[in-house]
């Protein structure tokens, strides 16, 4: 029966294989859709320096429910967890593009986030079900083509959207796309629950108090850090979002003793092996992507570029990084090793970031030569991805297979909300300081200093000798947030030499493992 079921998942997986891709074209193009509009949105909302909170409302969202849809896919089955995801994601993207304030846009992107989380795990959770371990890698290689292709279009597509019909369709055309999603995996997708229990019961399963500790310690972490950037860290928000910091220490002791279902069990979090993939993840995440979103503001801000042109200069570092991914599976089909490609990966990450900051103004400004550090980092991230997935994989027993994939997804997302946070602190401080003392000798320098860090509008219509001097600060700013990326990046070379070398011929394919059962 075991055997069976496996066949009609397998079958099911090849005939629904463009759901698949549509719906990690769908996940990519939307990543990048939204990066190259954020300063027409701030200029639009009169909130540019709030515009850091769109992507951490998103992944703060996404770190709470990815390792929730590891664990209910397991209990409620992958098909229904999938369509809740897209449904999810759907409205919350409709309502970002209706939203009339930032306020508004950034509660609508969090709500997205929720479905987000659950269409990228439960996807790679699906592939690792039917997917042998040593082909895994070179199977996420070919998700990741698919990813690539989505995010090269979203890209220069959201700069399109945001210069001439503007930036709310980037997010309104997203809906139609879910819903073709919808109904193709509704119509389509066959493949066997995992409990025949009463849906009370598998209620009872999930760890919800785990979940909302988990949302309340990242939530007032990353308020304590907005607001202190933004605001002052004397303020009374500041302080009260910091102090939830001790939630965490709460949060792995519930996981740990009091959770009877946890969604991140100690025995997967707490593994050594499993615990440095993990958290090169989120340091690599924490820098890199981190220092994504700065850049296409500085190239617009420095060169005087639009969003679409911006968006454009991305897309050379997403082929890169599908590329790595690649070579990265590629790589481990034929050695069944991990250890050592991962180790340069992460090291070349933060060479590559170096290189970035070094041509960011600190040595001289080149945006060809920014570009290029931009395709060094993708790569090597994108090996790094591929490699640690594989490596926790393989370190996981089968029955946590889907807790310690989504488990990962959590570490990636945490980074990125972590690293916009601490990136966007050192930002915004950086350039509040920098434009106060620049400009203490005009009598508007406060009022200047406000209005050019709420919007790109207004920098473009100073005169040039005012325009000279933000652009300065805009730079100082800007290696300030790569500086910090730097820091945070060396993190995932540093934790990289912690991981186990385990040889991928020891997992057989979960297929093999049915028709051995079956006989």
């Amino acid at each position: 029966m075991l055997s069976q079921e496996l066949i009609s998942i397998t079958s099911s997986f090849f005939t629904t294989r463009s759901n698949n891709v549509l719906q990690v074209f769908l996940s990519s193009a939307d990543q990048t859709l939204v990066v190259t509009t954020y300063g027409t949105i701030g200029t639009d909302l009169h909130a540019l320096s709030s515009t850091s909170w769109i992507a951490t409302g998103y992944f703060l969202t996404l770190s709470a429910f990815q390792p929730l849809y590891g664990k209910l896919s397991d209990i409620f089955g992958r098909k229904q967890c999938l369509l809740s995801a897209y449904l999810i994601f759907g409205i919350g993207s409709m309502g970002c593009g209706l939203a009339r304030n930032m306020n508004e846009l950034i509660a609508a992107r969090a709500f997205a986030g929720i479905g987000g989380g659950g269409m990228s795990v439960v996807t790679s959770v699906l592939l690792s079900d039917i997917v042998g371990l040593r082909e895994r890698g070179q199977w996420q290689g070919y998700v990741n083509l698919i990813y690539a292709v989505g995010a090269s279009c979203g890209a220069p597509l959201g700069g399109l959207l945001a210069d001439s019909i503007g930036w709310r369709w980037a997010f309104l055309a997203q809906f139609p796309m879910c819903a073709l999603a919808f109904t193709a995996v509704a119509l389509a997708l066959n493949i066997p629950k995992q409990e025949d229990s009463h849906w009370k019961e598998k209620m009872k399963k999930i760890d919800f108090l785990g979940a909302i500790i988990l949302v309340l310690a990242v939530l007032g972490l990353l308020i304590g850090l907005d607001r202190g950037s933004n605001v002052s860290w004397s303020n009374p928000i500041t302080i009260a979002g910091l102090a939830t910091t001790p939630l965490f220490v709460v949060f792995v002791l519930v996981e740990r003793y009091v959770a009877g279902n946890p969604f991140a069990p100690g025995r997967i979090i707490l593994n050594k092996t499993l615990f440095a993939c993990y958290l090169c993840n989120f340091f690599s995440f924490a820098g890199w992507l981190a220092v994504l979103f700065f850049i296409p503001l500085y190239w617009q801000v420095i060169g005087d570029y639009g969003a679409s042109q911006a968006g454009l200069f991305l897309v050379p570092s997403i082929i890169c990084g599908v590329s790595g991914s690649l070579l990265g599976g590629v790589y481990m089909k034929r050695t069944a090793k991990y250890y050592w490609i991962t180790v340069i990966a992460y090291t070349n990450l933060v060479a590559g970031l170096s290189i970035i900051l070094l041509f960011a103004g600190t040595i001289m400004e080149s945006i060809p030569v920014m570009v290029m550090g931009t395709c060094i980092c993708a790569f090597h991230n994108g090996i790094g991805v591929t490699t640690t997935l594989i490596g926790l994989i393989a370190n996981a027993s089968h029955a946590d297979q889907a807790v310690a994939t989504a488990c990962s997804y959590l570490f990636r997302s945490l980074g990125s909300v972590f690293g916009v946070s601490m990136c966007a602190t050192a930002f915004n401080q950086t350039l509040r300081k920098s434009l106060q003392k620049a400009l203490q000798g005009d009598k508007n320098a406060a009022e200047i200093a406000e209005r050019v860090r709420a919007g790109l509008r207004y920098y473009r219509g100073l005169d040039p000798e005012l325009r000279s001097i933000v652009r300065d600060c805009y730079g100082k700013a800007t290696r300030a947030a790569i500086g910090v990326g730097i820091v945070l990046v060396a993190g995932s070379a540093f934790f990289a030499w912690f991981i186990k070398e385990k040889s991928l011929e020891d997992r057989k394919a979960p297929s093999d493992e049915a028709e051995e059962v079956g006989e």
